[in-house]
Order: C-alpha cells, then sequence, then structure tokens
C-alpha cells in the first residue's frame, strides 16, 4: 500500500466532496465526471441519489460494499445503484470516468452492483461527453452524444467479476489478507485452523458465507490479484505459477470464464483502451 502525505490526502477528498456536491445539486438528467487518482487513496465511504458508472481506463480499482467486493479492471465499468454505499480503492495509478445517471422506467435500479464490458462505442462516446462538458458546450451535440451514451450503455455485457466477500469479521480479515498478499501455498486447513474450526464446520461457514467454496474463491481471488500485474506487462507464465495455478493452461482457463479472453489478449486490449 502506497503512504499518501497528509496534504495529499487532504485535497483528494476536498476534490471527491466538490464532485459529490456538484452532482448532487445539478438537475441535469445525466452527468460525467473524470478523475485521476494515485496508487493507494481510498475514496471513502459514500452513496449517491443517482446510479453511477464507474469506468475504468488505466489502472486496477476495487469496489467494497456491504454485499461484497468488485474488482474493475482496465475497459471495464461497476454500475452502482443509487443509494448503495460504497467505497472505492485504488490498486495502482488510475484514470477513471464515471456517468452519474438518473434511474427512469425501472432501469438501473437494481440492489446490487455488477461488471460491464465496456464497449469501444461506450468509451468513445464517454470520453466525448467529458470533452463537451469542459468546455461547457451547451448544445445539440451533448445533448445527442450523452442519449447515446445511455443507449449504449444499457446494452453493455455483464462479466463476472464479483468476489463474494463474508460478512463473519474473521473470516473477512483471512480473506482480505488473502487478497492483499496471494500464496499459492494457502490451504483450507490452516484457514479452518486459525479460525479454530474442524474442516467440515469452516467449509460450511465459508459456502453459507459466500455461495461458492474455499477453492472457488481462492481461485477467483487470485485472478483478481493478478490483474495489476497482468496490466503492468509481466509474463503470463510468472503469474499463472506464482498464483498457485499448476499450468498456464489452468489459468487461462478460469481468466477465460471470468474475463470472456485469455489473458494476453486481455493484455493487448486493455492497454490500447486506455490511450486517449
Amino acid at each position: 500500500m502506497e503512504k499518501l502525505s497528509r496534504h495529499l490526502l487532504a485535497t483528494l477528498h476536498d476534490d471527491h466532496e466538490r464532485s459529490i456536491r456538484w452532482m448532487e445539486e445539478s438537475n441535469a438528467e445525466v452527468l460525467v465526471h473524470s478523475s485521476e487518482p494515485p496508487h493507494g487513496y481510498t475514496v471513502p465511504v459514500h452513496s449517491h441519489r443517482r446510479t453511477q458508472l464507474l469506468c475504468v481506463f488505466a489502472g486496477v480499482v476495487i469496489v467494497m460494499t456491504m454485499r461484497g467486493r468488485w474488482m474493475i479492471p482496465p475497459g471495464h465499468a461497476l454500475l452502482i445503484p443509487r443509494g448503495l454505499e460504497h467505497s472505492v480503492e485504488m490498486l495502482s495509478d488510475v484514470s477513471m470516468k464515471s456517468v452519474y445517471l438518473t434511474p427512469r422506467d425501472g432501469w438501473a435500479t437494481g440492489e446490487a452492483p455488477k461488471v460491464l464490458e465496456v464497449s469501444e462505442l461506450a468509451r468513445s462516446l464517454l470520453l466525448e461527453a467529458i470533452r463537451l462538458q469542459e468546455v461547457l458546450a451547451s448544445n445539440r451535440k451533448a445533448e445527442l452524444v450523452l442519449a447515446l451514451l445511455v443507449e449504449e450503455i444499457e446494452t453493455l455485457e455483464e462479466r463476472p467479476l464479483g468476489l463474494p466477500f463474508p460478512s463473519d469479521r474473521r473470516l473477512a480479515a483471512l480473506c482480505r489478507a488473502y487478497m492483499e498478499n496471494p500464496t499459492p501455498n494457502v490451504r483450507l486447513d490452516d484457514w479452518a485452523e486459525k479460525l479454530a474450526m474442524s474442516r467440515r464446520t469452516f467449509t460450511r461457514l465459508f459456502r453459507r458465507e459466500t455461495g461458492i467454496s474455499f477453492i472457488t474463491w481462492r481461485q477467483q481471488a487470485s485472478v483478481f490479484a493478478c490483474l495489476p500485474q497482468l496490466t503492468e506487462g509481466l509474463p503470463v507464465t510468472n503469474i499463472a505459477l506464482g498464483a498457485g495455478y499448476e499450468s498456464v493452461a489452468a489459468f487461462t482457463t478460469m481468466f477465460r470464464r471470468m474475463l470472456g479472453t485469455s489473458p494476453r489478449s486481455y493484455m493487448t486490449s486493455r492497454r490500447t483502451f486506455g490511450t486517449h
């Protein structure tokens, strides 16, 4: 975790509060916003009266809520329902853009966040909407761009990048520690011993708290933890073996299941996504 100076933290918090006030006080149906938070910064817990589409152009962030953790790599976005309290942690230097939407006709009013893959059209429209807003363009073109952006958002494909996170305090602490420092040597029995539980009791607790098995959670968590390394261009083989996978093929299979593409294809596409 990067250590940020008190002055920088205060500035970042002030900027965030200013953007929240701006968004809350505006009567516009759709708003867009751009920010470049540094590695190590965590946006404090807050909520919005609008639905937010948080799109990551560069870097990796984790959005934390009472419903779980969602990791958003470049080229993806998290649709955050209005009123849902959340915080945002930067796992690297980040470039992100947000769209704030007034829910209509039941759309974008669900209770749980969902990760969406951002299309090239949505990316281009979002960049143009931000450009027009920055030059204070109040004209027909800006209205058309925002209208088309909203239509495109409705068609974005959902990706299974939500990592279930337990509410049990002791189990959550173990999961958090693993996310911060994943190791291929972690075993179910080790965690059960730390919680003074039998293997069977721990297995039941873990599935009850997360909805999936310990092995499945660890595999997904290791993929999440690998995303910053992939965006940095580290060799896929080193990443896969370091994450505890027996082979690159096994890692690629899990990666493709979660992100819809191979690690190498993902690296190539996401490097170009952030350029603008």
